[in-house]
């Protein structure tokens, strides 16, 4: 099945997500498991499995969007003057756990460097 994967079943609303945006191409939801007290995941509704599979011409709109609801997620949930963190995770050793494009967002407390 097409999108068979957690956010691709959040996709077709078969099971619930916490949404705070919805276009036609763009989703962004809570994370259940957040790892800062802002922690938001922007998914394209489109199936692209990792960010290695981004063409960027055919794609340049779709992440555009994806930027621009990252950003109004931020001032939403208050962290945009403070600062916050756009992560794509690659693969296994990139810590990539669902192979559904999505984007996180981290914000509401100092991030480190190197991350982990």
């Amino acid at each position: 099945m097409m999108g068979d994967t957690v956010f691709g079943k959040i996709v077709r609303k078969e099971i619930p997500a916490e949404i705070l945006h919805e276009s036609d191409r763009v989703m962004a939801f809570k994370d259940v498991n957040p790892q800062a007290p802002t922690h938001v995941l922007i998914i394209p509704k489109e199936e692209i499995p990792k960010a290695s599979d981004i063409d960027g011409k055919k794609h340049a709109e779709l992440l555009g969007e994806m930027f621009d609801v990252a950003n109004a997620v931020a001032k939403e949930r208050g962290v945009d003057e403070s600062g916050y963190r756009l992560v794509f995770n690659v693969g296994p050793q990139g810590g990539q756990e669902v192979y559904h494009l999505h984007m996180h967002l981290l914000g509401g407390r100092q991030m480190r460097w190197p991350p982990g």
